[in-house]
């Protein structure tokens, strides 16, 4: 007998997330909304469409992007098979996709460069904390099909003017370096492998494997450890062994961002943490907290599109996170415009009044007064007590006399006065009362046909 009370318990026991993840409540999607608004409003100005891909792909897209030793595949993709047994991963990052549908959709005919955004969820099995998640939202910048410094300075002054919005201008500073060319970095990787030889104790047990498999990543975790960052300082400095050309390339950057008023910090250490970048490689930091708190970063990937598959193309991209922008901009005591608060709580007593006010409701919609009511079968004073909870402004009341005289009755919920009106008039009045640059009109753009 307790078994099955036991089995009825679990049985009506309450969900909660998987950890990692949350729920984007209605006061972080105003964030939300107002992050994407600006993002889409300067991607619109600097020439970018967008495009949105897939939530999962074959793994090998990333696999062979990233890099298999990398800590995204090694470590944090969600894979699973189909019934076909195909190996397919949720994303974990948006340029190999966008990648992937250029070569496939033949992007490569359009007029280059091809600018693209995105604001989608990704997806890493990575230890939360906050601003980061197991399932996250990044908004992202991919320009493929040109090689130009200008075009580098070009993407980071965008994300400079988005955080400029989003107020938190003053709150990140630009970290830049140079990795060169692939094989100007093979020849680093094997002085950096030798310089890290015979430091294995200082190194954590957890990345000691880097130090034959791939050195470049201990740059790239250097701010998970004392010691990491210790030895990234003491470091030979990449610069000392890259090509010419890199090199020319950097600083005919760093001219531009001079010229552009864009401040920044040149950090040698700086390679990020996957396979595809060459040359240009930029992160945002915290001024005060560093690395650990970035939010975003990208660089030039010249090479991926060909190792996809693809013609030889030229490209760069940045990715920023939206999660940690939001987590920032509520540290900054950032408050973005709230445009879900109602106007109006429509009240009614009586199923005849309940029909007028129905009607009503549509109308004012129409002309972009917030409302809602009619719901319900309380009482007008248990309805009132409803409009308080919501905070409306001002409350419109029907009932079986105000349906009889075709009028009816709006309070002012601050003041407490009401006034008595004819229906007919009731929009018009309450379009007056709210005011013109506080109504949430939307007009659809033209329609054609072909």
């Amino acid at each position: 007998m307790s078994a099955k009370s036991d089995d009825e318990k679990k049985r009506y026991e309450a969900f909660q997330t998987p950890k990692g993840v949350h729920d984007v409540l209605p006061d972080d999607h105003s964030y939300h909304t107002y992050i994407k608004k600006v993002v889409r409003h300067r991607a619109r100005q600097a020439g970018f469409r967008r495009i949105t891909t897939p939530m999962f792909e074959y793994a090998e897209l990333f696999s062979r992007s990233l890099g298999n030793d990398s800590d995204v595949v090694s470590k944090e993709m969600y894979l699973f098979e189909d019934k076909k047994g195909r190996k397919l991963a949720l994303k974990p990052e948006g340029t190999a996709g966008v990648v992937r549908s250029y070569i496939e959709n033949g992007m490569n005919q359009l007029a280059q460069p091809v600018m693209l955004y995105y604001i989608e969820p990704n997806f890493r099995y990575d230890r939360p904390q906050q601003g980061r998640y197991r399932q996250f939202w990044q908004f992202g910048f991919e320009i493929i099909g040109e090689s130009d410094p200008a075009l580098d300075a070009q993407l980071i002054f965008l994300v400079t003017k988005i955080h400029e919005d989003l107020g938190l201008g003053d709150m990140f500073r630009l970290q830049v370096n140079t990795i060169g060319s692939p094989e100007a970095r093979r020849k680093y990787v094997e002085v950096l492998e030798d310089f890290y030889v015979g430091k294995e104790r200082a190194v954590p047990a957890e990345f000691r494997d880097l130090i034959h498999k791939n050195p470049l990543r201990l740059l790239d975790k250097s701010d998970k450890d004392e010691d990491l960052q210790i030895l990234a300082k003491m470091a030979p400095v990449m610069k000392d062994y890259l090509d010419k050309d890199s090199l020319a390339y950097h600083e005919e950057l760093l001219s531009y961002l001079d010229e552009l008023g864009i401040e920044y910090e040149e950090n040698p250490s700086l390679v990020r943490g996957l396979d595809y970048y060459n040359k240009t490689v930029f992160e945002f930091w915290d001024k005060n907290k560093g690395a650990q708190n970035a939010v975003g970063g990208g660089g030039r990937y010249d090479g991926l599109v060909e190792l996809l598959g693809g013609q030889p193309r030229p490209a760069v991209g940045y990715a920023g996170g939206l999660d940690r922008i939001l987590v920032n901009m509520k540290r900054a005591k950032i408050r973005v415009p709230m445009k879900d608060d109602l106007h109006v709580f429509v009240a009614q007593l009586g199923k005849e009044a309940k029909k007028k006010c129905i009607g009503l409701i549509g109308q004012l919609h129409k002309v972009g007064v917030k409302a809602m009511g009619a719901v319900g079968k309380g009482s007008i004073n248990e309805q009132l007590g409803i409009a308080n909870k919501f905070k409306v402004p001002y409350t419109i009341l029907m009932g079986i006399t105000e349906v009889k005289d075709e009028m009816a009755i709006i309070r002012d919920m601050t003041k407490g006065t009401q006034v008595r009106v004819p229906l007919v008039d009731v929009v018009e009045r309450m379009v007056e009362l709210i005011g013109e640059d506080n109504l949430d009109r939307y007009t659809p753009g033209e329609l054609t046909m072909e």
